[in-house]
């Protein structure tokens, strides 16, 4: 007998072949197609339903509040059954204990949120039981960040690794790669990574290789100089011989629009020489991210403690103005390409009184200067907090998810249930398939659910999982596509899809009728396996 049964519903299997209706199966977890009959425990009729594999997130920091009741919850609303975590540079291991306040400080999350465990997460085989050990409604594979790499062996220092540097950094890449490791992400713009040359990359992900390591960036520019950003990436992947993933392309700043263009351009030409090269993609116009990476990153070289107190400083907040302000300083200006200060949402910050708030909106509430309302925050702050930049077109978003290559992810990561954050967190999937489909038909049903599925599962090397296939893990999502509305927004990002009718991992419901359920069978998913 079945545990559950799906009937008369619209199936897309999630290869982007056309939708069929049918009948499907769960059996200890599995996907049953062969031999249906009506005995079930469970029956549910899909009449005017679809039922589609569960959304993989292809780009997820959902490391950094991996157990955590709010962070769930913003994937399970939205069909996301596995995530793809430690990106930007940015894990949670390896750490260690010489450099543990740096590690703490450069996390997305707030340095008191950070596991107390951490500390002895030099051992990678202790992060991973940690994380096994923590509730789970979503399957969750984890990159190594390079930022944690270099951190845990040379702290913030802005120079070249040595020969002796390098080898620890190896090891520790290789050790976490034995321990179910994806491969390594880079976050080029923020220190330290931005602080290492090409070489070292490269030499890096040559160590991964063995192991089928995949080698995703946050390139060093995706604004003025990304054409060059892209190049630089393919190249890591051409010399090392593993698969890349771009982190969220895009193109900021309206001077730059329409790159995209020749970065997609390269990105043909590499695949056409046999170089894997993904892109992954969040389905809106405004990104997101620490709001500190306004200030150019050699400031951070000492740590971001040690920033704090040089902002006291008139002359240095002088000079990292003229820095900011001139179009010619070598780094990816989130002030301009924002378009100035108008065009910056702070969305979390310790200053509460701040959040909701463009820059210059406070500033007028504050009666103060730009300028100097920006440096007294990073002060108060302790250079912490996060903002929306308004710095992309629909076009240019347009352009990416055409090409075959582009999947869908979040770049979200939720540090309280009540934060003020990006949309993306809890509505990325569901936009996507209004935004790219229902209202500007950019793409099909079909294969707009390739890309979230099976086309992610195929790309990140997760076995059974992405397609509607017999004896594949039943990691499904039942959903009203008729009705379905990505409701959260920037001014309420919090708002949870309508439509996500029930969310199947491993053939267990964890979210329906706008709900939790409580139930945790997300496992941690091991990318290489002795």
């Amino acid at each position: 007998m079945l545990d559950t049964l799906i009937k008369n519903v619209k199936i897309l299997d999630g290869s982007g072949e056309a939708a069929y209706t049918g009948n499907v199966g769960i059996k200890d977890g599995k996907i049953c197609l062969k031999n249906l009959d009506d005995k079930a425990i469970e029956v549910i009729e899909g009449k005017g339903r679809y039922l589609t594999p569960g959304f993989i997130d292809s780009h997820s920091h959902g490391d950094m509040v991996v157990g955590k009741d709010f962070a769930r919850l913003s994937k399970s609303c939205q069909g996301i059954t596995t995530e793809i975590a430690g990106q930007c540079g940015l894990s949670m291991a390896p750490t260690s204990r010489e450099y543990l306040e740096y590690y703490q400080n450069n996390l997305l999350i707030a340095p008191d949120a950070v596991p107390k465990e951490s500390e002895h997460w030099n051992d990678y085989a202790n992060f991973v039981e940690y994380v096994q050990a923590q509730p789970k409604s979503a399957h969750i594979k984890i990159f190594v960040g390079h930022a944690t790499l270099r951190i845990a062996v040379m702290g913030m220092a802005n120079r070249k690794a040595t020969e002796e540097e390098l080898s620890k950094m190896k090891d520790l890449l290789v050790y976490a790669m034995e321990n179910g490791a994806v491969g390594m992400s880079t976050g080029l713009i923020y220190p330290p990574s931005t602080y290492a040359p090409t070489e070292e990359l490269i030499e890096l992900a040559k160590a991964m290789k063995p192991y089928n390591g995949i080698y995703a960036s946050h390139m060093r520019n995706e604004s003025d100089e990304v054409v060059e950003a892209v190049k630089e990436t393919i190249d890591i992947g051409r010399q090392a011989g593993v698969p890349v993933f771009i982190s969220h392309h895009k193109v900021l700043g309206k001077n730059n629009w329409g790159l995209q263009k020749e970065t997609l351009r390269l990105v043909d030409e590499a695949a056409a020489e046999g170089i894997q090269v993904t892109l992954d993609q969040y389905p809106y116009t405004r990104n997101m991210t620490h709001l500190n990476a306004c200030i150019p990153p050699w400031y951070y070289s000492d740590g971001t403690k040690e920033l704090t107190k040089r902002l006291a400083d008139p002359k240095v907040r002088a000079t990292i103005k003229a820095e900011m302000t001139n179009p010619e300083t070598k780094y990816d200006n989130y002030y301009l390409n924002a378009g100035g200060w108008s065009g910056i949402l702070i969305t979390t910050s310790p200053v509460r009184e701040a959040e909701g708030l463009t820059i210059s909106e406070y500033a007028k509430k504050l009666d103060k200067d730009e300028f100097e309302t920006f440096f007294d925050l990073m002060q108060e702050s302790g250079c912490y907090g996060t903002a929306v930049y308004s710095s992309m077109c629909d076009e240019d978003v347009f352009d990416i998810i055409k090409n075959p290559n582009t999947v869908v992810g979040t770049d979200g990561i939720t540090q309280a249930a009540n934060e003020k954050g990006h949309p993306r967190a809890y509505g990325s999937f569901p936009r996507a398939l209004n935004y790219f489909v229902k209202e500007n038909s950019i793409l099909s049903l079909e294969e707009m659910v390739h890309r979230m599925t099976g086309l992610t599962a195929e790309r990140i090397r997760i076995a059974n999982k992405g397609l509607i296939l017999e004896g594949y893990d039943a990691d499904l999502v039942l959903l009203d596509y008729d009705h379905l509305e990505d409701v959260a927004t920037y001014i309420n990002p919090l708002g949870r899809a309508k439509g996500i009718d029930k969310v199947f991992v491993d053939g267990i419901v964890v979210y329906e009728d706008g709900k939790m359920t409580g139930k945790t069978p997300g496992k941690y998913l091991y990318h290489y396996k002795k």
